[in-house]
């Protein structure tokens, strides 16, 4: 499959005349509990010609190059990214976390600094909090559940809980936040429910786990109580993306 998606990459930079300067995996694979039936999520990040950027009118920031049971392909234009870079926009720290790169260039490698000087706490925060409130809400309370999210609740209160102890964009992979953040009494447990989710398929359903909801139930409340003590921060200055944006488009692009 990988020398397939980086054919797909090619192809795309081809025909779109953009060149892709980082891809990852984003989706169960990256996060480290993918099911034997789970698809390949394929994100990136391309520039195009600097005329480009020129054109009065607007060109689509976004290529959805690929979608079907095996392969889930689109990316941002760098236009876009830095944008949502300013916003502290959870999606772009995950893509640069993820420990599945399919492609990657120097291009990707100024933009670190960047990335690292974007995040903001109290954004990151409210993101993960969001989604594992959902997810609990919507599929963990009944007495038989998709074990597959019970790890779409976890992950983000782990997430929340390496924001709060590091203070920086937490890792893609829920092995790292388990083994930074979650409580040693429930690491037995939770190595069970996910070598259960890891051999069944994506619908697979199983009773649920009392001593991980109360966890759950705790941490929700603990992080909500630490968002609203926390100040918020101010976003970079916009002329830092800007001088970083006209650099790589002269630099890098096509």
């Amino acid at each position: 499959m990988l020398e397939t998606i980086k054919a797909k990459l090619n192809e795309i930079e081809e025909k779109e005349q953009v060149r892709v300067i980082h891809a990852v995996e984003s989706g169960s694979r990256a996060w480290g509990f993918a099911s034997p039936d789970s698809d390949y999520d394929v994100r990136f990040i391309y520039i195009r010609k600097p005329e480009a950027y020129m054109h009065l009118e607007k060109t689509r920031d976004v290529i959805e190059w690929q979608l079907d049971d095996t392969l889930d392909i689109n990316g941002w234009d760098l236009q876009k990214a830095l944008r949502l870079l300013h916003r502290s926009n959870p999606t772009l720290f995950e893509w640069n976390e993820s420990p599945i790169i399919y492609r990657t260039t120097e291009a990707w490698a100024e933009l670190q600094p960047l990335i690292r000087a974007c995040f903001m706490e109290k954004s990151g925060l409210y993101h993960y909090l969001s989604m594992a409130k959902s997810n609990y809400r919507e599929y963990l309370k009944s007495d038989m559940v998709r074990l597959k999210k019970y790890f779409y609740v976890l992950r983000p209160v782990l997430a929340c809980r390496w924001i709060l102890e590091y203070q920086s964009a937490p890792p893609m992979a829920f092995s790292k936040l388990a083994e930074a953040c979650l409580p040693r009494e429930l690491k037995p447990e939770v190595d069970r429910l996910l070598a259960m989710k890891m051999a069944a398929s994506e619908m697979e359903y199983g009773p649920r786990i009392d001593a991980i909801n109360s966890y759950l139930d705790e941490s929700i409340q603990e992080i909500s109580d630490a968002i609203a003590a926390m100040p918020s921060r101010a976003q970079l200055p916009w002329k830092d993306l800007n001088d970083m944006f006209i650099r790589l488009v002269r630099e890098y692009a096509t």
